[in-house]
């Protein structure tokens, strides 16, 4: 693999990812310690959605992190396992491009739906919760890039734990949703269906066929 990544940029842009990682610390030390322990701990939910924002400093140091680190492991994942890349600075720009508007856009579908619907309070929640679990996954993320970045061997090990531990840290995000908000979600088990296929399923969907069209 190291026959085909030039690392000098990704190295520029973990270095950026963990720069982001450290100004969100810096920002808020204790909602940062709470942040870490948020699997298995329901303490730091509790506490801050009551104080989310819809622009948050310390939700936005982390996002950056995340579609960095996720675009730098997408490439090394496709590179890996699909096809090898010769590294492009604007390939990869297009990449993370493409990620964080997915992201962006959705997020702001889901609180426009809320609107509609007259259930902001409920989605900004949900939201609340999805983003710390993604923000979250964007700390393994960086550190599989750094393995990947700096050891010769088994890459591909690391890419699947990292993907199979990205997982289950979304699953207990999203079953801790469902534990929350089981009763509502019941009485409208179609739409929950609805929104699952339309945007937490076609938004990924979609961004693979992105990075297959850059790649032909």
């Amino acid at each position: 693999m190291r026959n085909f990544i030039t690392y000098e940029w990704f190295t520029i842009f973990t270095i950026i990812g963990l720069f982001a990682i450290v100004a969100a610390k810096v920002l808020n030390a204790i909602r940062f310690n709470d942040f870490l322990y948020v699997i298995g701990n329901s303490k730091y939910l509790k506490i801050y959605t009551k104080d989310q924002k819809f622009i948050d400093q310390f939700d936005s140091f982390l996002f950056v992190n995340l579609v960095l680190s996720l675009s730098i492991f997408t490439y090394f994942t496709y590179s890996t396992f699909i096809s090898p890349l010769t590294f492009e600075l604007v390939l990869f720009l297009k990449l993370l491009f493409a990620i964080s508007t997915i992201i962006i856009i959705k997020t702001l579908l889901e609180r426009l739906i809320g609107s509609l619907f007259e259930i902001d309070g409920v989605i900004d929640n949900y939201l609340f919760q999805k983003t710390t679990f993604k923000n979250y996954s964007g700390i393994v993320f960086l550190i599989a890039n750094l393995l990947l970045l700096y050891t010769d061997k088994y890459a591909n090990v690391v890419i699947i734990a990292s993907f199979v531990l990205i997982c289950l840290i979304n699953l207990i995000g999203f079953l801790t949703s469902f534990k929350n908000y089981q009763k509502l979600i019941n009485s409208n088990f179609f739409y929950f269906l609805l929104y699952l296929c339309a945007l937490e399923i076609s938004p990924y969907v979609l961004l693979y066929k992105v990075i297959r069209e850059y790649n032909a």
